[in-house]
């Protein structure tokens, strides 16, 4: 996974000029600009409900964009490992099937292809061939685009598009045991996801059908439950695709075939949707695809840009990510990056997918201060200071971007 790490790495900088190439279309937006920005946006959204499929969620902590677009505010992460579902992001590129997909979720079917013995599982059948929980970071590819000033289309997610849970079900590997494994020359496992399509449009143009490596199988599942609850339909209830380290796409909801196939998805989603793609070009298959996350990290406290810390002791809190391997070292600056002290890990390590809290105890003195984290995974690979610029505004993971100012007195 190593290797397919930094092989997309580099498909990423080949395909794009390289990050040398993009310093000139844009330059880095203010703080307080990036700051006021992401608050007009949050306050324009808070007025907006629940939609009815997720009305069980924390209004007061979630941002609400659009039925099919709601984020977690920076400041209710709180400081447990694990995101609670209330909490939860929601991100569906299309709107969710009916509630009745769940009412009797083992009796949803999935077709399996592109192996042995092909043929369709119910979800009570999948439980009979094994059962393993997977702590993952579960992130919208998109998550920290409104720090983008090329203001790209999309919803302009801050740092809540995403969270740390633990979904359970079946493991890929033993599924393909029960089906005589892969065909021989299969490249990709290629999910489609069972949302409805309108009648009179090409499916090919609108339905949500993903591939990625076929290496990245050997830890996926195909899971029914989520923070031990049975999966709802806002998470893609009743049985979901779980690939660690993938960005949300690729996780398929409402999984209802999963083929392993010589080439990638022809659905547009896949062809040039979340494709890596530079600044003023459509997205197109030259394009790395959007796969693996970045190592990152975000201060969730103190947060809160209108009200001031009181001077002194402060402990400075944060999540850190490592993408595909573990976050191994994390640091944080109190003065906009010009120094870095090493900030400790707490709480428990749920492995090498999910997500580390940390803290750093420092003392501020009454003023504005600039608060910033700087993750680095066991592969060593570094949080960077600037964003990776791209058509859609895809995979920030800028230390520089997710700094935020905070008042002391």
């Amino acid at each position: 996974m190593n290797e397919l790490q930094n092989q997309s790495r580099r498909r990423m900088l080949a395909t794009t000029g390289g990050l040398m190439a993009f310093a000139g279309l844009g330059g880095v937006p203010s703080l307080a600009g990036a700051q006021q920005a992401a608050a007009k946006d949050a306050g324009a959204a808070a007025a907006k409900p629940l939609p009815a499929y997720a009305d069980w969620k924390d209004l007061d902590s979630m941002i609400v964009h659009s039925a099919n677009t709601i984020e977690l505010r920076r400041s209710a992460f709180g400081s447990g490992v694990v995101t609670p579902l209330d909490r939860l992001f929601v991100r569906n590129n299309l709107n969710p099937p009916s509630e009745e997909i769940v009412k009797d979720p083992d009796a949803w079917t999935v077709e399996i292809k592109g192996v042995g013995k092909p043929r369709s599982f119910t979800v009570a059948e999948l439980k009979t061939l094994g059962l393993e929980s997977v702590p993952v970071v579960l992130q919208c590819s998109g998550n920290g685009r409104a720090w983008f000033p090329s203001e790209p289309s999309g919803t302009k997610w801050t740092v809540g598009a995403a969270g740390c849970v633990i979904f359970s079900g079946v493991p890929v590997k033993a599924l393909l045991e029960a089906v005589g494994g892969i065909e021989s020359g299969m490249k990709f496992m290629t999910s489609l996801g069972g949302e409805e399509i309108p009648e009179g449009l090409d499916p090919k143009t609108i339905m949500v059908e993903r591939s990625v490596p076929v290496e990245a199988l050997a830890d996926a599942i195909l899971a029914w439950e989520i923070n031990g609850e049975p999966l709802p339909l806002a998470h893609g209830g009743p049985l979901r695709v779980i690939i660690p380290g993938y960005t949300g796409v690729n996780n398929v909801k409402y999984v209802k075939q999963i083929a392993f196939t010589t080439e990638q998805s022809p659905a547009k989603i896949q062809q040039t949707g979340y494709r890596f793609a530079p600044l003023g070009e459509s997205g197109a298959p030259v394009h790395a695809s959007i796969w693996e996350m970045p190592v990152k990290s975000w201060i969730t406290y103190p947060s809160e840009p209108d009200q001031a810390v009181k001077a002194g002791k402060v402990q400075i809190r944060g999540v850190a990510m490592g993408g595909m391997s573990a976050a191994s070292k994390i640091e944080v600056s109190v003065n906009g990056g010009k120094d870095w002290q090493k900030a400790e890990f707490v709480g428990p390590d749920l492995g090498p997918y999910a997500w580390r809290e940390f803290v750093l105890s420092a003392t501020l003195d009454a003023g504005t201060h600039e608060l910033a984290s700087r993750a680095t995974n066991a592969d060593g690979d570094v949080q960077p200071e600037e964003r990776l610029e791209n058509n859609r505004g895809y995979l920030n993971n800028s230390w520089r971007d997710h700094m935020l100012a905070v008042k002391v007195a």
